[in-house]
């Protein structure tokens, strides 16, 4: 997997700008960078000390392409390991292709996605989840994402799971000692203790698996879908939310005929609410479609909005919502037009929803409404210090190794030979590994760092 060649990319966003960054890592990434710099010291950069910014200019012969500052990492000390170079060049388009195409002329290759932090992954700056991390946090939308990323990147998630490996290694050891010593019938691991310790670790990573439905609604944004019949001011309550006149408002029945979506950002967690065609009986062929698509929704969404209005029975709601509280979907009844009946209305909880009254249009109570989404979230019921799983990759891992946990469980209450225990365990041990890179393929790397973006 070591590839000694050295990469160059353009690290900054695509297009002009005030700046770009060109970034340069390898083994003659200074002796490269040395050809086509001059700086106003006339030092060479090889000459510099590491972690230094030297100004200076960029010429192809004679010719002058730029004034630039060129920052020097010297290995181990730098993002890949490895010695690396980074120029600071006026964001011309122009101006950052010819640079790239100077490397390339003296010695360097394009690099390919991901690959900065591939070599920082190959050269033990960090492990494979961090790795995937520093992607999470270049794609985070919202604080809470960024939160989760940056814990990640920083090894939460990591040590978390090296603890876990530690502990059961050491356990695995004494059990294959034992069958070395088979015939003489010893006992080097204590059954109770390895018993606790296995009932431990399996509640452990219960606790990781679970955390990926609220870690991925949170990466991807929380898909919460508003519902209800035509004319109960679902479009409003839509264009309230998001703070911009996404949906037609309109008393004709049936406007809303195709799913309207934007997002926001509330409380530092990212909300995709969806508009859809309003529930009823019609022979309209188009705003049947539309109909067919709520119920699509529906489906996918974590969070229901039932926006109906006051004069709406809620004992008459339970056939219409039947269907998602079996799919366990978290509810809020929307009690809508509240300004333009004369009761006196409180927001109360029941069961498998929260009923709010609200007026979209005078925005009343619609603070309660947002509270309530946030808290249905899920987000809030972790603290900072908690792990929560966001990539798809270490969620199919820890399944795999929970069931390898439930199996050794099951070996010992059962008093099953050491050997048949060991092999579970070591199948334990090979699924966490494969989450933090301690187990890896070229096929595993290769689908990970193909997602990164160039320069990265």
């Amino acid at each position: 997997m070591i590839d000694n060649s050295t990469i160059c990319a353009i690290a900054t966003a695509s297009g002009s700008g005030a700046i770009a960054i060109i970034r340069l890592s390898g083994n003659e990434a200074i002796n490269i960078a040395d050809k086509i710099f001059v700086s106003k010291s006339k030092k060479k950069l090889i000459q510099q000390k590491a972690n230094s910014i030297h100004y200076g200019e960029i010429k192809n012969e004679t010719k002058l392409i730029d004034e630039v500052l060129v920052s020097v990492f010297k290995s181990p000390h730098s993002y890949t390991g490895e010695n690396s170079i980074e120029i600071s060049c006026h964001g011309s388009l122009y101006i950052q292709q010819k640079i790239l195409n100077l490397l390339v002329e003296n010695g360097a290759r394009v690099a390919n996605p991901g690959e900065f932090t591939q070599r920082a992954y190959l050269n033990g700056k960090m492990d494979l989840s961090q790795a995937e991390a520093v992607a999470d946090l270049i794609a985070s939308s919202s604080e809470s994402s960024h939160k989760i990323a940056l814990n990640q990147m920083r090894g939460s998630f990591s040590n978390e799971l090296s603890a876990l490996r530690n502990r059961l290694l050491n356990f695995t050891t004494l059990i294959e000692l034992e069958l070395d010593f088979s015939e003489e019938d010893v006992e080097f691991a204590d059954r109770k203790q390895l018993i606790e310790l296995i009932n431990n670790i399996e509640h452990h990573i219960k606790k990781l698996i679970d955390s990926f439905t609220v870690g991925n609604t949170i990466k991807q944004g929380i898909p919460v879908a508003i519902i209800g019949e035509p004319n109960v001011g679902k479009s409003t309550l839509l264009n309230i939310l998001v703070k911009e006149d996404r949906a037609i408002v309109s008393n004709i029945p049936g406007t809303t005929r195709d799913t309207i979506e934007d997002t926001i950002v509330i409380d530092g967690i990212l909300f995709r609410f969806i508009d859809t065609a309003g529930l009823r009986n019609t022979d309209d062929y188009i705003e049947n479609l539309g109909i067919e698509r709520t119920q699509k929704i529906i489906n996918i969404a974590e969070i229901v909005i039932l926006v109906v209005e006051p004069n709406s029975l809620i004992n008459k709601l339970y056939p219409r919502i039947q269907n998602i509280i079996n799919k366990n979907k978290k509810i809020i009844i929307a009690i809508n037009k509240i300004d333009t009946y004369k009761n006196n209305y409180t927001n109360e909880q029941k069961n498998n929803f929260t009923t709010v009254y609200i007026s979209a249009k005078k925005e009343q109570n619609i603070d309660k409404l947002i509270s309530n989404l946030v808290r249905l979230s899920g987000y809030n019921d972790y603290n900072e210090k908690d792990v929560i799983v966001t990539n798809t990759r270490h969620y199919e891992a820890l399944e795999k190794s929970y069931k390898s946990i439930l199996r050794v469980i099951e070996g010992l209450e059962n008093q099953l030979s050491g050997d048949f225990i060991a092999q579970d365990i070591r199948e334990v041990l090979h699924y966490l590994g494969e989450i933090t890179g301690n187990i890896s393929t070229d096929e595993i790397l290769g689908n990970i760092f193909n997602n990164f973006c160039i320069g990265k």
